[in-house]
């Protein structure tokens, strides 16, 4: 089993950064891939990064490739999300979610399904 909580968020005017973090509790914190999604209001949830259990692969969305950054410390039970140049497009709620078995192939998909917890989710939100 594994906790999520999600911090970081906030106001912040275009062109600005932010850094979320997402703390995880439970054992197996460090065998999991973790992914960070989004959804702003009316719209449905879309997949942001990816990082696999070491930290050693990565993926991003195309809409964020190049201004995010997406890390992770296992032996702080946490994953990063490193937003730069933000847009106003980038405002969402942001989730974090967690994997324990799912391939790289299966998580590079970018769909929901494979994660087994998913954070509350904060908000982001970038003003014009």
């Amino acid at each position: 089993q594994v906790q999520l909580v999600e911090s970081g968020g906030g106001l912040v005017q275009a062109g600005g950064s932010l850094r979320l973090s997402c703390s995880a509790s439970g054992r197996t914190f460090s065998r999991c891939a973790m992914g960070w999604f989004r959804q702003a209001p009316g719209k449905e949830r879309e997949f942001v990064a990816v990082i696999n259990w070491s930290g050693g692969r990565t993926l991003y969305a195309d809409s964020v490739k190049g201004r995010f950054t997406i890390s992770r410390d296992n032996a702080k039970n946490t994953v990063y999300l490193q937003m730069n140049s933000l847009k106003p497009e980038d405002t969402a709620v942001y989730y974090c979610a967690a994997d324990e078995d799912a391939t790289w192939r299966t998580l590079v998909s970018g769909v929901e399904a494979p994660y087994d917890y998913w954070g509350q989710g904060t908000q982001v939100t970038v003003s014009s």
